[in-house]
């Protein structure tokens, strides 16, 4: 779509800036009523029907077409049925809290995130981990490694792993290329497995005899139920990767097919539905809540963001953002306080807008700025508990177990500034 000679006016993007201020927002000074889903669907729709309006008025139904049919139900389906999935796969026991073990589950965590996102990867493992510390005095400081790697920084290599790469893979991103950050994964992964081991040491030291001692003498083995669901998560890896343009040709001509790959998804999650005892589902705590919280946000957030992208695609050579570091950056910056999905579109959508030249094109703009936005939108979801979906989940999940989190402000100043963001900007010093 050519949107470079159309004048979209700054106040239509105030619906989308009050939409993300909302969700950073609202969790802190009325939680009570955010944490309804039906008051989340409210605030999104009351926002939306403005930017309805203003697009009917002028003529851009296109673009609202494209992004609900196109992006927004595409997404919704992946992340649901990756949910699905997921929660039918119950993961029990409780061994030894030495080290060594604490940093092979970050570490396993670390490659599941990429396979099976970073929420699925976060929910199958947070329980085991917190059972296998549970006998430990010492062990807030795991779970912010866990809400670091597992939660965010893992989700790297596939755009399975985190919501802002699978909208990367929409727009044109083969899902090879994902592969193409592995040393970005590995290099900031290897340092946070390291750290956290050497954190994890000095802690193991401090804690009590007796604790030790429990916690040797209390162990059940690891045990995997629902395995048939690993499954279903590889027929979902295989549709994404093989049911779309680059190796069906078809699919581009024939308007019946454009939703092959989503009608394959959902298959897999309905069978999973199907094939996993409901007593393994319960055990898991799986309820539609969550993923419900997803559809509605985004819904607002997809609707909201129209204007918000035509504008950036416009006017972008103004805007003075125009090389890696400063791509880098920005996305990371807003990915931290914002969502860092919608952050990545709209970076995307600056870029387009340059229409820079470059030896490799990819997505439809520089692959060097579409490694940036990337790798910057996923790591830097990391920095605060609202940057990335299941950073919150996983507090939570903490704190029902009595481990006492770190507030928002505690949170940045005690972990994510002095640990991450130094990884970070390493990370673009040598790789960017």
């Amino acid at each position: 779509m050519e949107h470079s000679s159309l004048h979209i006016p700054e106040i239509s993007m105030l619906p989308f800036v009050l939409m993300l201020a909302s969700i950073a927002i609202l969790p802190l000074t009325l939680n009570h009523y955010w944490e309804k889903n039906k008051n989340k669907l409210i605030i999104g729709l009351i926002l939306s029907i403005p930017v309805v309006i203003y697009l009917l008025s002028t003529g851009l139904t296109g673009a609202l077409y494209h992004t609900i049919v196109f992006d927004y139900i595409p997404f919704i389906i992946l992340l649901g049925s990756l949910f699905v999935i997921t929660g039918g796969i119950y993961l029990t026991g409780d061994i030894e809290a030495k080290p060594t073990i604490n940093t092979l589950f970050l570490g396993i965590g670390a490659v599941l995130a990429s396979f099976m996102g970073t929420t699925g990867a976060a929910m199958l493992l947070i329980r085991p981990v917190i059972q296998t510390n549970k006998e430990r005095e010492y062990k807030v400081h795991t779970i912010l490694f866990f809400i670091g790697i597992v939660a965010n920084c893992g989700g790297l290599l596939t755009p399975l792993g985190d919501p802002p790469l699978f909208m990367m893979y929409l727009r044109g991103a083969p899902f090879t290329w994902f592969f193409s950050l592995f040393m970005e994964w590995l290099l900031t992964n290897s340092l946070l497995l390291i750290i956290y081991f050497l954190v994890d040491s000095y802690f193991y030291k401090k804690e009590k005899p007796s604790a030790i001692r429990i916690d040797k003498a209390v162990i059940k083995p690891i045990k995997i139920e629902g395995r048939i669901n690993f499954y279903y998560l590889v027929g979902v890896i295989l549709a994404v990767a093989l049911l779309n343009e680059q190796y069906l040709p078809f699919i581009k001509t024939n308007h019946y097919l454009k939703f092959i790959r989503e009608f394959a998804i959902l298959a897999l999650a309905y069978l999973s539905m199907l094939t996993t005892p409901r007593l393994t589902r319960t055990s898991n705590n799986f309820t539609w809540g969550p993923i419900e919280e997803v559809a509605y946000l985004f819904l607002g957030i997809f609707i909201t963001m129209v204007p918000c992208l035509l504008y950036l695609e416009a006017n972008a050579k103004t805007l003075g953002v125009t090389s890696t570091t400063q791509f880098y950056y920005y996305t990371g910056l807003l990915s931290s306080f914002l969502d860092n999905t919608p952050t990545a579109v709209t970076f995307h959508s600056l870029a387009l807008g340059l229409k820079q030249s470059a030896p490799s094109i990819v997505a439809g703009i520089p692959e060097e700025i579409l490694k940036a936005i990337c790798t910057s939108a996923v790591f830097f979801g990391s920095i605060t508990y609202i940057g990335n979906g299941p950073n919150f989940m996983v507090k939570a999940v903490a704190e029902e177990n009595n481990i006492k989190m770190p507030d928002f402000f505690s949170y940045m100043l005690r972990f994510s500034i002095i640990v991450l963001l130094p990884i970070f900007i390493m990370v673009q010093l040598i790789l960017m």
